[in-house]
């Protein structure tokens, strides 16, 4: 009876066990954030298939499957590294971003969201084209760097003074970190997916192009329409109102990701 306790104290989880389960469970939940609506999420979904049909093929005892199930899962993650190269880039970068605190924003919510939706509105209004990119959760230093960096409270003139037609730093796009302006003139990566729509310009192509590759929260005013579109996690939503845009900037991030109408613009 003794001998089968002591065999039974190896199955008896300590807080170690506890603690290392949980660090697991983190990580995975953090990866497939990262990886959801993207290339990669499928290429998950192939490997896990395939690794199925290799477990299956080896209790069936399908022994020439099973062979060549295993040669293409041992041959085929170098494969993969290299051909998915660039995702796997993506999300190793997003994953070293992420941070576990939200940077607390030197101005009231509230305040933030009125300065942002009357200054949208104005430019809107005037058909003044801009960009304008809120993060989130992942850190957008790569793509500050590429512009004016800037530390200045958000403002609706401000906003309008950036991109007034003539200045400096018009054709770029804002980056804004809590309640401060960290970045004007930015450039940002174009999406690598085909946009059926034609009358998408620029702007929208970069806007969905970030919100791709990171959580940024992208708003786009059209020049040519005057009309405000907002751009999440590679989905775009057109002809967004004052109340709508101030809907979503209220909301948390899983509300804005729901709030958000899926993207009929890409292919």
């Amino acid at each position: 009876m003794s001998q089968l306790w002591s065999q039974l104290e190896f199955f008896r989880p300590g807080w170690r066990d506890f603690l290392q389960i949980l660090i697991v469970a983190f990580l995975l939940f953090r990866l497939l954030l990262i990886i959801q609506r993207t290339r990669a999420m499928q290429i998950l979904l192939g490997v896990l298939l395939i690794a199925a049909a290799y477990l299956l093929s080896q209790v069936l005892e399908l022994t020439l499957i099973e062979t060549l199930l295993g040669y293409l899962l041992q041959y085929g993650v170098i494969a993969g590294l290299v051909v998915f190269q660039p995702e796997l880039r993506t999300a190793l970068t997003r994953l070293g971003q992420s941070r576990l605190l939200r940077i607390v924003s030197p101005m009231p919510e509230g305040q933030l969201i009125d300065e942002i939706v009357h200054g949208v509105e104005e430019l809107a209004r005037k058909k003044i084209g801009a960009i304008i990119v809120l993060e989130q959760d992942v850190g957008l230093d790569e793509y500050a760097h590429t512009g004016s960096r800037e530390r200045v409270d958000v403002s609706a003139s401000m906003l309008q003074t950036i991109f007034s037609p003539g200045t400096p730093l018009h054709d770029g796009a804002v980056i804004i970190v809590g309640g401060e302006i960290r970045a004007a003139g930015a450039i940002l990566p174009l999406t690598q997916h085909a946009v059926t729509d034609k009358t998408l310009g620029t702007r929208h192509r970069a806007a969905i192009g970030l919100s791709e590759e990171t959580d940024a929260l992208v708003i786009v005013v059209s020049e040519e329409t005057a009309r405000i579109s907002i751009a999440l996690r590679g989905s775009l939503e057109r002809d967004v109102d004052a109340a709508r845009l101030r809907k979503i900037l209220g909301g948390t991030m899983p509300e804005r990701s729901a709030a958000l109408a899926p993207s009929p613009t890409l292919a």
